[in-house]
């Protein structure tokens, strides 16, 4: 027998296997939008550094300041304010202003979000047009709107409600109409199969589930409103602002800065009471809500409904009931009764109702308005328009571009000081990222505070204190950002999704590691869309803050009011305008792609 010396065959060396490229790569590849958003929003960054480096806002200067902040704190104190009975007219007078602006851009912003919301609109068109409304409103300045109403009814109220009341529909009108396209279309098609018509359906499917953000984003708009009225002082609105005005035109500080303090305690005060309303209104239309309601229906479904089934053979019997034996008598088969009952909740709404309607009858009667004066004096409004066109530079474009580029400047400086005061202070307000409860209820106090201090006195102290220039403007806006910035950060962060939170401390990360891996990526999206919001505040707030000296265009616009050259007030409002647009668009792109 002979045995096969021959070699076994050797199996070939294995080969790698292709694998197919998406398993290899575990990063996903970057979009083109994603990359060109990364790139615009670095450039953004170093305009702002650069824009903060050539102001020369620096510690040197703020040490040079010390000695002009130290000469106003001894020229400011102590305060003096007027008698209380000249301080009560003067604070009763200024909320009536703005509450009946509040009233008038709430009245207004309802139709015009109704024809601004996709789902609501009769035509693409109407759309257009009431988003240019929109628009419009946000980018004309108050202070221009209350020079033109100035020169049409004068000194009063009317110039103020009017001013601040068209302006805020580019606001509340806004708000409104993202609200109507995010409602639930399920009460609305129900409504329509009932075969009700198209206004049957927005008043029963659509204003209902949209009433509580009604009401939030006019308490929101109500505080604004008090902040921009001293604004509105300097060009002839009357109330705190008006004195306050005059006070420091007449360098009288104590009697100003006493005002001004006024204003801060009235700004926290409505701050305050807002609040608590839109967190009653929240929490009436949240889930606790709807369990509330829904438990209650059932409760009532089933108490209405056992009665009925239990009529009927007691029906065919007799048809009167037994008086001796109240559970056995017949009840009649009426329908459930729809009317809530009055609990605490309804009777909390009906007092909060009554509350509102006699403090809006009170403000209209309080401020003075008249239907005479407004109609009689209507008739000059095309004349008055007529002086503001056509635009004219006045033999000074030079200057109006250049004060046009450092209201940018200081517009970008004032946001990167905010965004990085902010940061810290929001998460320290945010409940989930404070060491304690106690830590995140005191930074919510300094947000509040800070949020009260108006921009416009902000600018008065720091021209007094670093000097006529950008570099107050600067720091007026960048501290005032650090109250609008810092309660958006500290919502933002306590909105985020706590299970990834959870996932990160599992794995035994401390506190900072928790807040740097999980809530702070989270964020970073909803941060850097309130940033860009916060830009194009200040773009416009630069423009105002010229008033007092704070450098940029501003100063140009009130000089121009002044002397009566309305042509060149109508360029200064186009090119503020078109900064403004062209803002407004770069931010809508970035939103879309930073997601």
């Amino acid at each position: 027998m002979t045995v096969s010396t021959a070699a076994a065959p050797t199996p070939p060396s294995p080969t790698p296997t292709k694998r197919p490229a998406d398993a290899r790569r575990t990063v996903p590849r970057p979009r083109a939008g994603d990359l060109a958003a990364l790139l615009v929003i670095a450039a953004l960054t170093a305009f702002a550094c650069w824009a903060f480096a050539d102001l020369r806002i620096n510690a040197a200067t703020l040490v040079d300041s010390a000695s002009n902040a130290a000469d106003f704190a001894g020229r400011m104190f102590p305060l003096d304010f007027p008698p209380p009975a000249e301080l009560l007219r003067l604070c009763g007078q200024t909320m009536a202003v703005v509450m009946c602006a509040t009233l008038l851009s709430v009245l207004l912003s309802v139709p015009v979000a109704v024809l601004a919301a996709g789902n609501t609109t009769p035509h693409p068109s109407a759309r257009f047009a009431a988003r240019g409304v929109i628009v419009l409103a946000r980018a004309v300045p108050d202070v221009v709107l209350a020079i033109v109403f100035f020169r049409v009814f004068g000194l009063g109220a009317l110039t103020g409600v009017l001013a601040m009341g068209l302006h805020s529909v580019g606001m509340v009108g806004k708000m409104y109409a993202d609200a109507i396209e995010q409602i639930d279309e399920g009460p609305r098609t129900a409504v329509r199969a009932t075969g009700a018509g198209r206004l049957q359906q927005l008043v029963s499917g659509v204003l209902p589930q949209v009433l509580p953000s009604l009401v939030a984003n006019a308490l929101h708009r109500l505080d604004i409103n008090l902040r921009i009225s001293v604004v509105l002082g300097f060009v002839g609105v009357n109330g705190l602002g008006f004195e306050i005005a005059g006070a420091l035109n007449a360098l009288d500080y104590r009697r100003g800065m006493a005002l001004a303090l006024v204003v801060l305690v009235l700004c926290v005060l409505v701050e305050l009471v807002s609040g608590a309303i839109r967190r009653v209104l929240l929490r009436n239309a949240g889930t606790g809500g709807r369990r509330t309601r829904a438990k209650g229906a059932a409760s009532q479904s089933s108490a209405t409904r056992r009665p009925v089934l239990a009529a009927v053979p007691r029906a065919a019997a007799s048809d009167r009931p037994d008086p001796h034996n109240p559970a056995q008598s017949v009840r009649p088969a009426v329908a459930p009764r729809i009317s809530p009952p009055w609990n605490a909740r309804r009777v909390r709404r009906t007092v909060y109702s009554a509350v509102t309607v006699l403090a809006l009858v009170a403000s209209v009667w309080g401020a003075g308005l008249a239907p005479e004066q407004f109609f009689g004096a209507l008739g000059n409004l095309g004349g008055t328009l007529g002086l503001f066109w056509p635009p004219q530079t006045g033999g000074i474009l030079p200057d109006l571009l250049t004060d046009l580029f450092d209201t940018i400047k200081i517009a970008f400086a004032a946001t990167l000081i905010g965004a990085v005061l902010a940061l810290p202070i929001g998460a320290l307000a945010a409940r989930n990222v404070a060491p304690s409860p106690a830590t995140a209820a005191v930074f919510r106090v300094v947000v509040v505070l800070v949020r009260g201090v108006p921009e416009l006195v902000l600018a008065i102290v720091f021209v007094v204190i670093t000097g006529l220039g950008a570099v107050a403007g600067a720091l007026a806006l960048g501290v005032g950002a650090v109250g609008l910035l810092g309660k958006l950060v500290a919502d933002s962060l306590e909105e985020v999704d706590p299970g990834v939170e959870a996932a990160v401390r599992a794995t035994g990360a401390g506190r900072l590691q928790v807040f740097c891996s999980a809530t702070l990526p989270q964020a970073a999206p909803a941060f850097v869309g309130h940033v860009l919001y916060q830009l194009d505040v200040n773009i416009r707030s630069a423009t105002l803050l010229g008033i007092v000296g704070a450098g940029g265009i501003g100063f140009d616009l009130l000089n121009a009011s002044r002397v009566l050259d309305f042509g060149v007030v109508t360029t200064v409002l186009l090119m503020v305008f078109a900064t403004v647009l062209a803002v407004e668009l770069l931010a809508v792109w970035l939103r879309r792609v930073v997601r």
